[in-house]
């Protein structure tokens, strides 16, 4: 347990401090260089640094190659590639055209995934972007080396509720500065951590049902990014997606039981205490 104690510290240490700059000058302190558009993302490698310095000091640079065997862990069924990279979208066309038929807004899935912060990138850069920073930057500590630990003591579910409260409680520093966070209100606030506590059960879900595949947990994550993050996402359509996120993570507990999130036992990640 002072491993994964260790880890949380940590994790949130380098992360807040890459993300000093930009917490500051809403202080009125303006003394930091900011990398334009791109300081906020950086922050994402806070938890994979973290988890490679804890995986490091117990089990040395074997303990961190099996976390990188685990990133790049691809031949897994296909069936998962479609659950992460196709099925996302297919929930974007049905809430598009659900919200075009009930509240007569206009969609079109031309353009999705343009984002107005880098409109430079297209479709498969956003995607990529994405999934280099918050996709494996988040994920190689949260998934890969968080959850496993977490799942050697607690049930998955408990093990999920958990990193769930860790890695909301992450964001903090970003409602300062980050304006998709800091206009939230109250319900707003309240929304977030419960996207939050769906989306990571269905992390969970995908991650002990692939046997441990950060790479599959890491393209999910990155396809949320680009669903909730269009610039063609309407807030109804984004409060479908995530009612349709929650139905799933409700569905996935009753399902497979809380134990293991999936019909394949939860995994777990032995190290030195």
């Amino acid at each position: 347990m002072r491993k994964l104690v260790l880890y949380f510290v940590l994790a949130y240490l380098i992360t807040w401090i890459i993300w000093l700059p930009l917490i500051l000058p809403v202080y009125g302190i303006d003394v930091l260089p900011v990398l334009p558009k791109y300081h906020h993302y950086m922050g994402s490698f806070g938890p994979m640094i973290a988890a490679i310095i804890v995986r490091y000091n117990s089990e040395g640079w074997k303990g961190v190659m099996d976390l990188i065997k685990r990133l790049w862990k691809w031949n897994v069924n296909w069936i998962w590639f479609f659950a992460v990279l196709i099925v996302p979208v297919l929930l974007v066309m049905v809430t598009g055209y659900i919200d075009q038929l009930i509240n007569s807004n206009s969609f079109s899935m031309q353009g999705f995934s343009a984002n107005n912060e880098f409109p430079q990138f297209g479709v498969l850069g956003y995607f990529l972007f994405n999934l280099f920073t918050f996709g494996i930057g988040e994920e190689f500590g949260w998934r890969g080396y968080a959850l496993p630990k977490l799942q050697k003591r607690f049930s998955a579910l408990g093990a999920t509720l958990i990193l769930a409260v860790g890695w909301a409680c992450w964001h903090i520093p970003a409602f300062t500065y980050r304006p998709l966070y800091s206009q939230m209100d109250i319900a707003g606030i309240f929304g977030f951590f419960m996207s939050m506590l769906m989306g990571a059960i269905v992390l969970t879900w995908l991650y002990n049902s692939t046997r441990g595949s950060i790479l599959i947990v890491a393209i999910f994550h990155a396809m949320i990014e680009l669903m909730f993050m269009s610039e063609n996402i309407t807030q109804n359509m984004s409060n479908y997606l995530g009612a349709s996120i929650m139905i799933g993570a409700v569905l996935i507990i009753l399902i497979t039981k809380p134990k293991n999130l999936s019909f394949i036992k939860k995994q777990i990640l032995e190290t030195k205490q």
